[in-house]
């Protein structure tokens, strides 16, 4: 028996500002692509245009770097006033190195510079501003899917996603920020392997797999594509938010 998924790119997404209805843009932009939702949809929306939305702005002309963003930039190379925003973002610095600050984010997650983000970003009056993760990426996700519930009829799921590095691996690949209405971790403990042997540790990281797919489709740099809906899987197990990916400190041996 085959199984197919499609990931589509949402075309027809202006750029976003701060304050935009980012529901009725993305309503808007599937019907105009005749891409009306369908019961078991996923629609995975870049972290950037939500973040825009939530006016996640910070002007590096208004910081004032500590003494200790002063000493992470000297290690690092980074400017000061950007080390500054990284460590208000974050619980605490997990790696620093020349051109490298890798964090523990207010969030959970472990990433390089807090998510923080510099491409992409519309540069206003000559000012440098950086982006911000959205402030709640799980509460984003499950608003996100209610106006689109309520408008096309359906039951789907969003997924919120970006790029992150991974520990042993180069490159980046895509992971669910925030997620609403599809499990973002399936556990299969106890399910039979091809032979009948029961699985003992295996859970999939379902949210951070669908992530992944659709940001090969998305792209990384100007494609201009932040949407992509997923259609076609079979995800039958409960809702679960993104904060059920992110690993408990005291079980995470990369630290």
């Amino acid at each position: 028996m085959t199984k197919n998924v499609a990931f589509v790119a949402v075309a027809g997404i202006p750029l976003i500002k701060p304050r935009d209805p980012l529901a009725s843009i993305l309503i808007d932009a599937l019907k105009a692509a005749n891409l009306p939702l369908k019961f078991g949809d996923v629609l995975v929306i870049a972290q950037k245009i939500v973040s825009k939305a939530e006016n996640r702005y910070v002007s590096l002309s208004n910081v004032e770097p500590s003494t200790r963003a002063c000493d992470y930039a000297k290690l690092t190379g980074k400017d000061p006033r950007f080390v500054e925003v990284v460590l208000s973002e974050s619980t605490g610095v997990i790696r620093a190195a020349p051109n490298v600050l890798i964090v523990a984010h207010r969030l959970g997650f472990v990433v390089a510079n807090a998510g923080i983000d510099q491409s992409n970003i519309e540069q206003m009056d000559n000012t440098e501003r950086v982006l911000l993760l959205p402030e709640n990426p799980d509460a984003a996700a499950a608003s996100l899917k209610d106006a689109l519930d309520a408008a096309f009829g359906v039951a789907c799921g969003v997924i919120i996603n970006d790029s992150f590095g991974r520990p042993w691996r180069n490159g980046v690949t895509g992971v669910a920020l925030g997620v609403a209405g599809i499990p973002s971790l399936l556990n299969m403990v106890g399910s039979p392997d091809l032979f009948g042997r029961k699985l003992q540790m295996t859970e999939i990281a379902v949210a951070d797999e669908i992530a992944a797919g659709a940001s090969l489709v998305m792209g990384q740099a100007a494609e201009g594509l932040p949407a992509v809906l997923v259609r076609g899987l079979s995800l039958t197990a409960p809702g679960r938010s993104a904060a059920a990916l992110v690993r408990d400190p005291a079980k995470d041996l990369f630290r």
